[in-house]
């Protein structure tokens, strides 16, 4: 473990403030780069779960609301904060929080490092794109994509600088993840000994694909009637609504279970019996690294970020982004314990050797100087 050289202060700034993988990495640098000699400043838009996480780990954030397309007053508590506090170096996370921190980083001089979580920040509806790409490309010191996919998408549309351009995965707190013997959650849902658990852990939007997770159950469930469907996630989305729905129409309100927000994800995956990534779109998926790091066998859609997590049919089974093919991939472990368990030791072998919260900030303490 690399030790800062001198007690350098960083700011760390994001948008949201709701639970999500870019948040957990948030997080994740803000608490544990003090263990590295920094000092940490941590700047957020409002009171919410992040908030609440920061106060458990020591750190007391500093709210600044920023509503509006461009907020100058936003701009202006930020720019006094990092003369005030003699910031070193600005860490930003997200779109919105990227273009006001360049901006900082000009109006300062100080360096900055701005994060992208994936193409959501940098979608061709977002407004204002052209001023704010600009702003960035002039303001940021290094940009880093958590994915090879995402930097290689962003380089096709030629929207950052490929010069400042650079690649580090997020990183998880290894010692926390493992499976336990636990019925909290089978006793929740009510579930028998004998109950098959598939779980998926991340927020109810569309990217998600549960509306494929749901079609892939109906023919997982008549294969398996004890295949029970477990998805923890913030459900705060009329999303929500429609995939109920789609529950009650293929008849499996009693094998789809939405839990709803699940503020300690290690315990949740440590009680299920193996792992389910449905998405249509990932940067990383900070959750299959977190499966794998449970040691569940795991079955993911080619969607972006598991490619470059896991090595298809070594660490897990990798699926085309079909109900047909997701459903295929899950009864093929449920019908293979001998398999499964062979993809669980190598997925959780990989995990170890790849995304240990300490590779992830050794590579930014590096871009921090």
């Amino acid at each position: 473990m690399k030790l800062a050289a001198s007690a350098k202060t960083i700011l760390h700034v994001i948008d949201t403030t709701g639970p999500g993988g870019a948040e957990t990495v948030f997080i994740q640098l803000a608490d544990k780069l003090r263990q590295r000699g920094y000092r940490s400043i941590v700047v957020v838009r409002g009171p919410g779960w992040v908030y609440e996480q920061l106060l458990a780990r020591g750190i007391t954030p500093r709210i600044i609301a920023a509503k509006g397309s461009f907020n100058w007053r936003f701009l202006r508590e930020l720019v006094r904060l990092i003369r005030r506090e003699q910031v070193d170096v600005i860490q930003s996370h997200l779109l919105g929080s990227n273009v006001y921190c360049a901006m900082a980083g000009l109006l300062t001089r100080r360096p900055v490092i701005a994060t992208f979580h994936g193409m959501v920040d940098v979608g061709p509806r977002e407004r204002f794109r052209g001023l704010k790409l600009w702003l960035m490309n002039r303001g940021v010191t290094h940009f880093v994509a958590v994915s090879k996919s995402l930097r290689n998408a962003i380089d096709r549309e030629g929207l950052l600088d490929p010069n400042k351009c650079e690649i580090i995965y997020n990183g998880i707190d290894l010692s926390r993840y493992g499976k336990t013997q636990s019925r909290d959650l089978r006793d929740k849902l009510g579930l028998s000994d004998d109950a098959l658990m598939i779980g998926s852990l991340g927020n109810i939007r569309p990217a998600k694909g549960y509306d494929l997770l749901i079609r892939a159950a109906r023919r997982v469930v008549d294969n398996f009637p004890q295949a029970h469907f477990v998805i923890a996630g913030d459900p705060k989305s009329s999303l929500q609504r429609q995939l109920d729905e789609l529950c009650r129409q293929e008849c499996l309100t009693d094998n789809v279970h939405f839990v709803g927000f699940c503020s300690d994800s290690a315990a949740f995956l440590a009680q299920l019996d193996y792992f389910l990534l449905s998405s249509t779109s990932e940067g990383l998926s900070i959750a299959t690294v977190e499966a794998l790091a449970t040691g569940l066998p795991a079955v993911v859609t080619r969607c972006g970020g598991p490619e470059e997590i896991l090595a298809a049919d070594r660490d897990g089974l990798m699926v085309a982004v079909d109900a047909e093919a997701i459903a295929a991939g899950v009864m093929r472990l449920l019908g293979d314990a001998a398999l499964a368990n062979r993809l669980a030791l190598s997925g959780l072998q990989t995990v170890r050797e790849r995304f240990d919260v300490g590779i992830m900030l050794d590579e930014y303490c590096r871009l921090y100087g």
